[in-house]
This record gives C-alpha cells, structure tokens and sequence, in this order.
C-alpha cells in the first residue's frame, strides 16, 4: 500500500478519535441540555464517520475491495444526527415551565416553536 495511502487513513483515525474523546468530555463537563446535545452530534458525525472513511478507504485499496456498507453508514449518520439532534431541542424548548427561564426576543414571535405573538394567541382564544 502506498505511504500516503496509509498517512491519509492514519489521519482520519487520529482526527475520529479527537472527535470522539473532545465530544465525550463535553457531554461531561457542559451544564445545560442544549449545550451538551451539541457535544455528541459533532463527536458521532466526525468521529464515527471518520473511522468508516479510513475502514473504507483501507479495504479499498488494502485489499481490493469496495465495501459499499461504510458508505452507507456514513450518509446515514450524516443525514440523521442533526434532524435527531434538532427533535431533541424542540422538544427541550416546548418542556413546562420553561418560559420563565428563556431570555427575551427582539421579534413578536418568542422562541421558535414556542410561544405565538400575543395578538395571535389572543385571536386564536375567542
């Protein structure tokens, strides 16, 4: 196997890793849900992803065969992490007894999903 093949596939390991120990010392040491729902779709995407990358791009050119299951995960992780992680912060944000701790918003639309304008509320009550 060529040298930069190899260097190429050590790299994409050493940075999956990184990923995955930086991702994981994030879910430990951040204080708030939205803050650590941040660590663990960076370290999953990059991380994992990386390690699949460098196990595809081995048994490719290692050993001559492309397997097509690494890809696959891979788009897979690619496409489903954020849409989980964004479920997983809509539904922080709509959880009872939050309004008093969200901080105020310069539009009439309050957070997101939230809270409608009170105009809007008071129209949708009558």
């Amino acid at each position: 196997m060529d040298m930069l093949i190899e260097f190429f596939i050590a790299f994409c390991l050493v940075v999956s890793g990184i990923f995955g120990l930086v991702g994981s010392y994030g879910m430990l040491k951040l204080r708030d849900t939205l803050q650590r729902l941040h660590a663990p779709t960076k370290a999953s995407t990059v991380g994992v992803g990386g390690v699949l990358i460098a196990s595809m791009l081995y048994f490719f050119w290692a050993k001559d065969d492309f397997t097509f299951h690494e890809l696959l995960i891979t788009l897979f992780l690619f496409l489903t992490a954020p849409i989980s992680a964004n479920f997983i912060a809509k539904t922080y944000l709509t959880k009872p007894g939050l309004d008093e701790d969200l901080p105020e918003t310069p539009s009439d639309y309050g957070w997101s999903i939230h809270s409608a304008p009170p105009q809007v509320r008071e129209r949708s009550e009558t």
